[in-house]
């Protein structure tokens, strides 16, 4: 039997190019800047996935289990190195292909289909397996992403069929959308011209490494929109709750620490990326050597391509390295090497002294006990090894400077921790697991992201010296040592016990960000209802301005027309708007108003006044207030009912409409800004939304992390809420650039965004410091 094999879907066009695509001058333009900023942020994604990629297919022929699967796979190899400069091109020209098609899009959903005998078995054709496993996976990770993408992704739909002049895009059919980036991902993979499992493996790497962005890429996609003036005041109002499938895998490459260290971060607590520990590494070591950044030695000019080099290099070199920096740090520091011993011990014989002493009950809390540290645990087990192996016993180099960088890594962690927070505990006990671990396995130090570390940053961040005390979270608390329990009644080298104890954790931070989120829209949404009444009340200043012209009515009937005629047309522009009839109407009340206050002789007008009266009391005013006041507005003569002394207390007495301390406040006018406040100021007004802030809280530097959850383009106003979503305080962007201007604020970028990375980063900063190194090059643009 034979078959014709191959998909029966019409072919889709070749590629095509905004510049030559059939679509009105603005809406090109604004896809011109989209494809731009997509370009921008997904090719130094991409080029990070094809050197995970690369590096995987090395580990894969490294540990081939026969000479035909390691030749195979080396082949594999090849041929990405022969087509890899061909990706990334082909990608993007995908990408704008898309967007170019942006107007099309509706028929190409919809092909017409000719009408036919629906039994025409003669014409069907089979699928390869491999396109099917191929479209499996890719719509799995579209389908993923899109769960994901929640409210932005929906608001960047609606902006994308704005300029396509159609229906809102759903996540599926988004020319720039995820399950779009996987088709077109696709289609450039095809340049590489590898097997089945290769492709399915560069669709995983692009996921870890593109899709885990892509969020990031939405919320600026959106930023730009809004600029443009693509519905720059949509909200989107239900919420959409996250699947218990949130959660994705964030491991960026080496070399990404430079890429991202002026990023935002923007992720709730406990859910921020991991910084690349590897390149973090090798920029300090170019910033060193010049040639220590390559591979080979025989290049490295840029500090910047060290990254790239660790991502080439064997963990054992990289590990080597980092024992070298150890070494100057001795040498410098005067401390004398130590001296071999006279027995080294083995691996099996260390791991087997902490396996039995992981199993020894856990220190208990004692005020007046000192913590454990992790040279007093390498001293307790030495101790106990040379009862065994004789007096002159002793441990490797290796393991050596594995106890002396978790010392230095963990004293780090300890002065970003509060001293009497809970976690401060739970690290004494997981001492010896993670010890265990380092001493199994080098690449702790240099894999990206390690389960015995993901841990430790998990338990660390809960006791955060950054977080206030209403940020502190029990049910937190007490997950977490349960976690830490686990791990020490069950770890016996198998690093999937820290994966699951941190996944049981990992599960908890991501319940408190939905609620964090739930009660983050909560306050948003009263924000920006303030920020609209602050809007309208600008409206009516404006209007009443615009009618008085130069006229000048008197002192009282003026303060009048700005008090309560104000409330009046405030009221009418928040609930019909200032292209309403009613808005309209309200207009040429005002106007009436002027005339008749402003002339000598004017005649009354009760149908005016009976409007004002009304008018008023749907402000709030009493029947009797707002009717004195409508006769004093609709004629020019003095009211004998009720004497302008009373009338004038009960105004005073009476609350504006949107009256506030913080509406005082906005009324001083602040100084000019300098330079460099104005530079920051116009900074600011770039972040997206959720980007996080340290706030120096004292003379000794310690600091409070809050949220910038939203900001107004007209009014300013900024707000702020903690980790758990609640409101800590509202400031204008003028006083929070002034802050920044002068180090009382700072944004948080996001390699400084976990505490285990900043402890990494400082412990570099150490390894170099006594070498009397500056904290220059991309170290230390990355760790300042």
């Amino acid at each position: 039997m034979s078959a014709n094999v191959g998909p029966t879907s019409k072919t889709s066009a070749g590629p095509r190019t905004l510049a030559g695509a059939a679509l009105p001058a603005r809406v090109r333009h604004i896809l011109e800047a989209v494809n731009t900023l997509a370009g921008q942020s997904l090719t130094t994604s991409l080029n990070l996935a094809l050197n995970e990629f690369e590096r995987q297919l090395f580990k894969q022929a490294d540990r081939a289990r026969s000479s035909q699967q390691q030749s195979e796979h080396f082949a594999e190899l090849q041929r990405l190195r022969q087509h890899r400069a061909d990706v990334v091109p082909r990608y993007l020209a995908g990408l704008e292909t898309s967007l170019a098609r942006l107007r099309e899009a509706a028929e190409v959903e919809k092909p017409e289909e000719p009408a036919q005998d629906p039994l025409q078995f003669q014409r069907l054709t089979l699928v390869e397996d491999t396109d099917l496993d191929r479209d499996i996976v890719l719509r799995e990770i579209g389908r993923r992403e899109a769960q994901r993408g929640g409210t932005p992704l929906l608001l960047l739909g609606q902006r994308f069929g704005v300029l396509a002049g159609r229906p809102a895009f759903d996540p599926e059919r988004l020319p720039i959308g995820p399950y779009a980036l996987c088709r077109v991902l696709r289609d450039a993979g095809e340049a590489l011209h590898m097997s089945l499992d290769s492709q399915l493996l560069l669709y995983r790497v692009f996921e870890r490494q593109v899709m885990e962005r892509y969020g990031e890429l939405v919320e600026r996609l959106n930023v730009l929109l809004t600029h443009e003036g693509i519905l720059p005041g949509l909200v989107y109002l239900p919420y959409r709750p996250r699947t218990q499938g949130q959660s994705r895998s964030r491991s960026p490459a080496a070399g990404s620490a430079g890429a991202v260290s002026q990023r935002p971060l923007t992720g709730w607590h406990g859910q921020a990326r991991p910084s690349a520990w590897s390149g973090a590494l090798m920029a300090g070591l170019a910033a060193r050597h010049p040639h220590a950044g390559s591979a080979d030695g025989a290049t490295g000019d840029e500090p910047a391509d060290a990254g790239t080099a660790a991502a080439d290099m064997p963990e054992q070199a990289v590990f080597a390295a980092l024992q070298n920096m150890l070494a100057d740090h001795r040498g410098f520091a005067g401390d004398a090497a130590p001296s071999p011993p006279g027995v080294i011990l083995p691996i099996d014989a260390v791991v087997n002294v902490l396996g039995a002493m992981q199993a020894l009950p856990a220190p208990g809390r004692n005020a007046g006990r000192p913590r454990r540290t992790v040279d007093d645990l390498r001293q307790a087990m030495l101790a106990r090894m040379r009862e065994s192996h004789g007096p002159d016993a002793g441990l490797s180099q290796e393991h050596n400077d594995t106890f002396d960088l978790l010392g230095m890594l963990y004293r780090e962690i300890g002065r970003e921790v509060h001293v009497d927070a809970p976690a401060q505990d739970l690290l004494e006990k997981l001492q010896v697991p993670v010890v265990r671990a380092a001493v199994q396995d080098r690449s702790f130090f240099v894999r990206d992201q390690h389960p015995a570390r993901e841990l430790l940053n998990s338990v660390a961040e809960s006791g955060a010296t950054w977080l206030a005390d209403d940020d502190a979270d029990p049910q937190l608390v007490l997950r977490l040592e349960q976690a830490v329990d686990n791990v020490v009644e069950e770890y016996d080298g198998d690093e999937t016990v820290f994966e699951r104890a941190n996944r049981e954790v990992q599960e908890h931070y991501r319940a408190q960000a939905h609620k964090a989120e739930v009660s983050e829209r909560r306050q948003i949404e009263a924000a920006r209802g303030r920020d609209r009444l602050e809007t309208a009340k600008q409206s009516a200043a404006v209007a009443i301005a615009a009618r008085l012209g130069g006229r000048k009515p008197p002192q009282f009937v003026q303060a009048l027309i700005n008090q309560a005629w104000a409330d009046v047309l405030t009221l009418t522009a928040l609930r019909h708007g200032e292209e309403s009839p009613e808005w309209h109407e309200r207009e040429r009340a005002t106007e009436r108003i002027i005339e008749i206050t402003c002339a000598a002789d004017a005649v009354p007008d009760p149908e005016l006044a009976g409007q004002i009266d009304t008018a008023l009391r749907q402000v709030g005013y009493h029947e009797d207030e707002a009717s004195a006041i409508a006769r004093r507005l609709s004629c020019s003569d003095e009211d004998e009912n009720t004497s302008r002394t009373e009338l004038t207390a009960k105004l005073k007495a009476r609350a504006r409409l949107g009256e506030g301390e913080q509406a005082e406040a906005r009324k001083v006018k602040p100084p000019p800004r300098t330079a460099a406040e104005q530079g920051c100021y116009e900074h600011l007004r770039t972040l997206p939304f959720g980007t996080w802030f340290e706030f120096v809280q004292n003379q000794q530097g310690d600091v409070r992390r809050q949220r910038l959850s939203w900001y107004s383009p007209v009014t300013d106003n900024a707000l702020f809420v903690n980790a758990r979503g609640h409101k800590v305080g509202e400031q204008s962007l003028d006083s929070l650039a002034r802050l920044m201007a002068h180090g009382q604020a700072r944004i948080v970028t996001e390699d400084k965004g976990r505490l285990i990375d900043r402890a990494w980063q400082a412990t570099l900063r150490a390894l170099r410091g006594l070498a009397g190194k500056p904290a220059d090059g991309a170290l230390g643009a990355a760790s300042a």
